[in-house]
């Protein structure tokens, strides 16, 4: 059974995410391949796609290897999701379905229910479910992939702390949601605008060597089945 490159492509992108590949590192195919049970083939596709999102470089004579993104590149990262999420916002007014309502909703009445009962440590997930729905709300294809590729390096390069107020975060959550429900376009690129400026006092950068538990793995024992 041949295991897709985007497979392999998203199990090498969360170890990169993740620190288990340190920065400027190489990732030859061989490697890569035995690591996760594939032919080298899909490493190969996969290695191109992750040069063109900037998570690997090719150097001369080393071939393959893990960015080191500056802190300048950090920090633009920043600032363009300051402007595509008002985006979004302002384009899931429009476009949103009832679908994308309920479960913002329900995501907003989950987060708040936490802070109440002083069960913080799923809040940050909460979160980041909450503004991919956002996103998806958009019916903006190009935005989405966007946005997700943003969610991934601002996830590599930033610790993100849990803000100081989170009930103000979380009602931030739902008057967005509420601007969505009445199809208010610019008070939903405001609000959005204003919730990720806010948002800016959370982030650190990372220190390279910070390595997290990787989230995904190839299926190697079905590769071989």
């Amino acid at each position: 059974m041949r295991i897709p490159a985007q497979s392999v492509c998203t199990a090498i992108r969360d170890d990169i995410v993740t620190g288990l590949f340190a920065r400027g590192s190489r990732l030859t195919e061989e490697v890569l391949a035995r690591r996760y049970g594939v032919s080298r083939v899909p490493v190969r596709e996969a290695l191109r796609t992750l040069e063109s999102e900037g998570f690997v470089t090719t150097r001369r004579h080393a071939g393959a290897c893990v960015a080191e993104p500056t802190e300048q590149e950090a920090a633009d990262l920043l600032e363009l999701r300051t402007m595509l999420e008002p985006l979004a916002a302002s384009r899931a007014a429009a476009r949103r379905t009832e679908a994308h309502l309920k479960v913002l909703r329900g995501l907003v009445r989950l987060g708040q229910d936490r802070i109440r009962r002083g069960q913080g440590e799923d809040l940050r997930s909460l979160g980041v479910w909450f503004h991919e729905t956002l996103a998806q709300a958009s019916g903006s294809p190009g935005l989405i992939a966007l946005l997700t590729q943003l969610r991934h390096k601002i996830a590599w390069m930033y610790v993100v702390e849990q803000p100081a107020l989170p009930a103000e975060c979380w009602a931030e959550h739902g008057a967005i949601v509420d601007a969505l429900a009445r199809g208010d376009a610019e008070r939903a690129r405001s609000l959005a605008a204003h919730h990720a400026d806010r948002a800016f006092s959370a982030y650190r950068l990372r220190r390279p060597a910070e390595v997290r538990p990787s989230q995904h793995a190839v299926n190697t024992a079905s590769a071989r089945a």
